[in-house]
């Protein structure tokens, strides 16, 4: 039996994951520059220079995503992601919760 491989589909969802991945890596080097800027360890310069960056990395990703119609594709992707993202923190933070789903899933 051949494996048939569509090959539109297989680009789009590469695509897909590693702009999501992109915007993932975004939001944390937004999250940090929040900190070093409430923290006063940047100076005027660079604010205006971070600030700048970070604003042509979102103008280019929103391109990128609809010049490949993915947007949505990666808004789902991007979603599901933060939904695995909570669910371990909730299991980190509430472990007694963690410990009686495992066994309800044993039983």
């Amino acid at each position: 039996m051949a494996l048939e491989i569509d090959e539109k589909s297989l680009k789009h969802g590469v695509l897909t994951l590693v702009v999501t991945l992109v915007e993932v890596i975004q939001e944390a080097l937004e999250t940090q520059a929040v900190r070093r800027l409430e923290g006063g360890d940047l100076t005027e310069e660079e604010q205006d220079r971070l600030g700048e960056a970070l604003m042509e990395l979102d103008e280019a990703m929103d391109e990128i995503k609809a010049e490949h119609g993915i947007t949505a594709s990666v808004e789902d992707l991007h979603r599901g992601l933060d939904d695995v993202v909570d669910e371990v923190v909730d299991k980190l933070i509430n472990p007694s919760r963690w410990a009686e789903e495992e066994g309800k899933n044993i039983t």
